[in-house]
Formats: structure tokens, C-alpha cells, sequence
């Protein structure tokens, strides 16, 4: 009994002990963001977009990473993209800083063309105030897109770049063969849509790669499961990170950079996404 007494306050200090070093590495992996490539192959990708770099930016959420978001902005810098696509939830709706917002975007133009839709954050805030909030990013120079696509350039050949509006923007969630015909092409087509549920919408539109974020990586992550949970998805969600493919159509899925219900992830670090297009001739 007498040996019990003492072995018990090593025990109790030890767990203690763990106990502050999880919660100090949960917190520590909330702010380390880090950068994730990769490389999306298709045979209809034109010759002249051989090495097409895109960086992707979802779900700030009004975060910071470094101050003025120094640390997003250098990461953006490295990955020299051609353009930068926003994929919704730039600010968040229940602590609404467009100062935050404005202040990354003024840095990203910058670096490259920039390209944003709307994510269910912007739908939920008040709607005059979400349109000032356009007319400044659209001041800045970054490109908002509302159910519509633009073409891209490189060595005279193109590519379409299709931006739909969160389905609570205006209550619309499109058919594949509504997004066919917004999309507006035969040729490669990349979709930014907030939401990768859909994705099978988006496969049967034979969009050939969309980018999606919403899912937050599942805010929990465990090895060798994914995510634990994802708005729009539940309990063990189908596309919470990474890169999905279904026949000829591609979606990649960012884990996002900021917090919004729930402050704190585990096992899950913010990230900054790297896509570089690769041209495949199937013969």
C-alpha cells in the first residue's frame, strides 16, 4: 500500500505532463501552416499550360498566419503560381473583419492574378455589407466570380475557369447540365465551387479539375481515417483533404487555413495548396 503512495504522484505529474504537451502541440498546429503539391495530369490539358501552377486559398476565416498574414503571403511567393484561386469563407460571418481580408488580398495581387467565389460565410453576413465588401476586393483588383466563367491565357492556346457562388448565395445548387453550360466549353475546364459534396455533380459536368474547400479537413483528423466531421457531409466525410477522381474529372480538396465553430483543430494544420498541371498524351 505504503508502495502505491508513492508511485502515485509520478504517475499524476507524468499525465499532467502529457496532458500540457498535447494541448501546447494542438495549439502550435494550428498556426503552423504548411504547403501541399499536387500535380493533376489530363490529356486535355492544352500543350502551352504544361506546368500550370495554381495556388489555392480556402477558409481564412479571417485567420492570421504571421502578422498581416506574412507567413500565407511568403509561402504564396515561393510557390510563384500563375494565378491564386479563393475558394470561399475569406471572412467569417460570427467575427466578420474585412480589414483582415482586404489587407491579404492588397499582398496576393501582387504575387498573381487572383480569383474568388463566395463561400457560405460571405452568404451569411448581411448582404449590402457583403457587396461593399465585393466592391473593395474588386477595387483591389481580384476577380469575383458569380456564376461565370472566364477564359485564361498561355502561349496563344486557353482554358476555361468557371466560379459558382455558394448555393446559399442565391438558393442555387446547379445540375450537371446547368454547369455545362455555364462552363461554356469543350475544352479543360476548372471549377471553383465552395462545396466538395457535390462532387459527383461535378464529375457527371466532366468538369475536368475543381477546387473545393468548406470541409475544413474534418477538423479532427485520425491516422489512417481522415477527418471526423465536415459541414455538409457529417460524421466521417467522403471528401474532407486531397485530391478525388472519378473517371476523367478531378476535385481538390484544401483543409483550409482558418477556424470558424469549432476554434481548434487536431491533427490537421492549415495548408496552403500547390496544384501544378501536367499535359499527358495517352498514346
Amino acid at each position: 500500500m505504503e508502495r502505491k503512495r508513492k508511485i502515485f504522484p509520478f504517475v499524476a505529474v507524468a499525465l499532467l505532463l502529457c496532458c500540457v504537451l498535447l494541448v501546447l502541440w494542438a495549439l502550435w498546429g494550428n498556426t503552423a501552416l504548411e504547403r501541399t503539391d499536387y500535380e493533376i495530369v489530363s490529356s486535355r490539358l492544352p500543350a502551352a499550360f504544361e506546368g500550370y501552377v495554381i495556388a489555392q486559398v480556402s477558409d481564412l476565416h479571417n485567420a492570421q498566419m504571421g502578422d498581416g498574414n506574412r507567413a500565407l503571403l511568403d509561402l504564396l511567393v515561393q510557390a510563384q503560381p500563375d494565378i491564386i484561386v479563393i475558394t470561399g469563407d475569406l471572412i467569417d460571418a460570427r467575427r466578420t473583419d474585412v480589414g483582415i481580408a482586404l489587407e491579404f488580398l492588397k499582398e496576393a495581387v501582387q504575387i498573381a492574378p487572383c480569383y474568388m467565389i463566395t463561400g457560405n460565410h460571405e452568404c451569411a453576413i448581411d448582404r449590402a455589407a457583403y457587396y461593399d465588401f465585393e466592391a473593395q476586393v474588386r477595387a483591389l483588383g481580384v476577380h469575383v466570380l458569380h456564376d461565370e466563367a472566364v477564359l485564361l491565357e498561355k502561349g496563344g492556346e486557353q482554358i476555361t475557369l468557371l466560379g459558382v457562388d455558394d448555393p446559399n448565395f442565391m438558393g442555387m445548387l446547379y445540375s450537371p447540365a446547368e454547369l455545362r453550360e455555364l462552363a461554356n466549353t469543350d475544352g479543360f475546364c476548372i471549377m471553383l465551387s465552395h462545396r466538395p459534396e457535390n462532387f459527383d455533380r461535378y464529375a457527371a459536368a466532366q468538369i475536368d479539375l475543381t477546387f473545393s474547400g468548406h470541409a475544413h479537413g474534418g477538423q479532427f483528423r485520425l491516422p489512417l481515417i481522415g477527418g471526423l466531421y465536415a459541414p455538409g457531409q457529417g460524421v466521417f466525410p467522403e471528401y474532407d483533404s486531397g485530391v478525388y477522381t472519378y473517371q476523367n474529372a478531378n476535385m481538390v480538396v484544401s483543409r483550409g487555413i482558418g477556424n470558424s465553430s469549432f476554434p481548434l483543430r487536431l491533427c490537421n494544420r492549415p495548408e496552403l495548396v500547390v496544384v501544378t498541371l501536367t499535359a499527358h498524351d495517352e498514346s
